[in-house]
């Protein structure tokens, strides 16, 4: 499967959206399985309500027939011990039995719910948990095409749907579905006729099921769409604020959640239209039925072939079994929303991550940091390359600068270093054995990145450190933050190392923060680091403190230092020079000056710029 989210195709009737709930229940049958005895719980509950609703008309067949009209029955009560008790008493056994099957209708629901509702909220908690691990693991092309706000929508509301409809459409359903099973079967034994004619009007309302349920269907998924967009659009309006506001950006921000807004709820009075509309038509066949039966009836119990009691009861049945019919539009509306939710969600399950662990895979060993390119090949789309046969070798605790011109591969090859991609042809091997040959975890946990604008978390410092290596003692981490530079000022903080920081770090200035993230790569102690312009940006006294703690957390390890700051370079080992996704130059800092190519003409521009006491830290080589 791609990166995306597969399109698929969405049920067309009530027998497709049927089959939709089988997938969805089949999806999550092993979550569902670990809930059987709650779930067998609330299947008894649901068939004691049932059998209670069945019971519940019968006492007043017994006081019609042998107490109201005595002579109606033409026979003795059913019940022989009950002839010989006086009719005030006989009155009260049965008004007490009414309270009775009502108490026990009652007490099934409550049981039938209660369990019903734990087990689906334990259910719900294991899906959302499993989402939100697989989306953690899904490659970052399918992150990069993805909006955040409208996945976090799928973690939190997707899922919030699937729970509540369970209880407040599904269970009512289901209950009103197998009474109405019940009390059909009750009714052909009573009556067969009137049995014949008060379903003649089923074919109407199955038509008019199908054809408002399948527009539903399609209103509510278009619902959920609008909803993911307008969560996304807010998420990337939060998350980007700042820029939101320089660039005055409000309005048209403002426009496109509106029009979505609108639009949703357009979908939302939509929906409440059809449900109104299939509602009314029930209503009316309904009617129809239950006129007719009562015609029909009433000249049975005239001509003697049927008592009061018996009337009443069949009319209480037929009304009773009418009941899920009429209540099925809302159910439907809400069962077919729930549908959508759960295909969403299927969607991201069934997203198969393009970076996984092969058959096979092995825990990485400890690495020594030799790490190898052998005609690598890669491109974010299979027709556009952005890097083309790379071959470079570079020794244990070698140090390599990446320089050259935006846009030519420097933190494509990184990423591909860390198995964020893998090549389209071609193989990285690490200590002569190939990235895939690894766990993506055991290869990632020994390779230590800091990047130009370092991510921290809404959490403490200490945790923030501790996130490099989880499992860290208190030891370790303030070691690290030795190493960082960051120690005396994590200690001036209100609460030292357990400061909460806030979201990104953003009480924090740019150079504490630098410093911070060296900290957490250095408490992993990895043999091969990665740094990512992490002196871009920072002051002159932020910017020694940082490059000292980056020496002392780089000493004797691989290290790639991708810099536009040709200066940075100058001490590698080796000095790759890339432009459009091929090494133009390589060698040491003294080999590329003396060939005198691009690297020497650009090292020699930024030098004259320093001299010159220019602000400009540093400009790129164009050809």
């Amino acid at each position: 499967m791609s990166s995306g989210l597969k399109k698929r195709k969405r049920p067309k009737t009530p027998k497709a959206a049927l089959t939709g709930i089988r997938r969805i229940v089949a999806r999550f049958w092993p979550e569902i399985r670990k809930q059987k005895v709650l779930l067998a719980l609330a299947w008894l509950g649901l068939l004691g309500e049932i059998l209670a609703q069945l019971l519940e008309p019968w006492p007043l067949k017994l006081i019609f027939d042998y107490i109201i009209v005595p002579d109606a029955a033409q026979q003795p009560f059913p019940i022989p011990v009950l002839n010989e008790i006086p009719e005030v008493a006989l009155l009260t056994i049965l008004t007490i039995g009414i309270v009775l099957a009502t108490g026990l209708k009652a007490g099934a629901s409550y049981m039938s719910l209660v369990s019903l509702s734990i087990a689906s909220s334990r259910i719900i908690a294991e899906i959302r948990a499993k989402l939100y691990a697989h989306l953690q693991r899904l490659s970052l092309s399918f992150h990069s095409q993805a909006r955040s706000g409208d996945l976090i929508t799928r973690i939190v509301n997707d899922i919030d749907r699937l729970r509540e409809v369970t209880i407040t459409a599904a269970v009512p359903l289901m209950v009103n579905t197998l009474t109405l099973v019940s009390m059909v079967g009750v009714m052909f034994w009573m009556n067969a006729q009137l049995a014949v004619i008060g379903l003649l009007v089923f074919p109407l309302f199955i038509f008019a099921a199908t054809k408002l349920t399948k527009q539903i269907h399609q209103v509510a998924r278009e619902q959920r769409k609008r909803e993911g967009a307008m969560a996304a659009t807010a998420s990337e309006a939060i998350n980007a604020i700042k820029v939101v506001q320089a660039l005055s950006l409000e309005g048209m921000l403002e426009n496109m959640f509106a029009d979505n807004n609108t639009k949703s709820l357009e979908d939302v009075a939509r929906t409440q239209q059809l449900s109104a509309g299939l509602q009314r038509t029930v209503e009316i066949l309904v009617a129809v039925a239950t006129a007719v039966v009562l015609w029909r009836g009433v000249q049975l119990v005239t001509s003697g072939d049927a008592t009061p009691g018996d009337l009443l009861v069949f009319m209480t049945y037929l009304k009773t079994s009418f009941k899920p019919t009429k209540q099925l539009a809302k159910y439907m509306a809400q069962i077919a929303k729930a549908t959508a939710s759960g295909e969403r969600i299927i969607d991201i399950l069934d997203t198969v991550p393009e970076i996984r662990d092969v058959r096979g895979a092995i825990e990485a060993p400890p690495f020594r940091g030799q790490v190898r390119f052998h005609h690598v090949v890669f491109g974010y789309e299979p027709s556009k390359h952005i890097l083309h046969g790379l071959s470079f070798t570079v020794q244990p605790g070698q140090r390599v600068a990446l320089v050259g011109p935006s846009g030519g591969g420097k933190s494509t090859l990184v990423s591909l270093l860390l198995r964020l991609y893998d090549p389209i042809e071609g193989n990285i091997f690490i200590d002569g054995h190939d990235l895939r040959e690894y766990k993506v975890e055991s290869l990632r946990r020994q390779v230590s990145i800091v990047l130009q604008d370092s991510v921290l978390f809404a959490a403490s410092v200490r945790d923030n450190i501790a996130y490099g290596s989880l499992g860290a003692t208190d030891a370790e981490i303030e070691a690290a933050a030795r190493l960082a530079n960051a120690h005396d000022f994590i200690m001036a903080l209100p609460d030292g190392y357990d400061t909460l920081l806030g979201e990104r770090g953003a009480t924090l200035s740019g150079g504490q923060r630098q410093r911070i993230a060296i900290a957490r790569a250095a408490v992993r102690r990895a043999r091969i680091v990665i740094l990512d312009e992490p002196t871009v940006g920072l002051d002159n006294e932020n910017e020694q403190a940082v490059s000292e703690a980056l020496e002392r957390l780089t000493q004797d390890c691989t290290t790639f230092l991708i810099t536009h700051n040709l200066q940075g370079a100058v001490s590698a080992d080796q000095i790759f020079y890339l432009e459009q996704g091929r090494i133009l130059e390589q060698g040491t800092h003294a080999e590329l000056m003396h060939l005198g190519q691009r690297y020497a003409a650009l090292y020699q521009i930024q030098s004259a710029i320093e001299r010159s006491g220019s602000n400009v830290p540093y400009v790129e080589c164009h050809s």
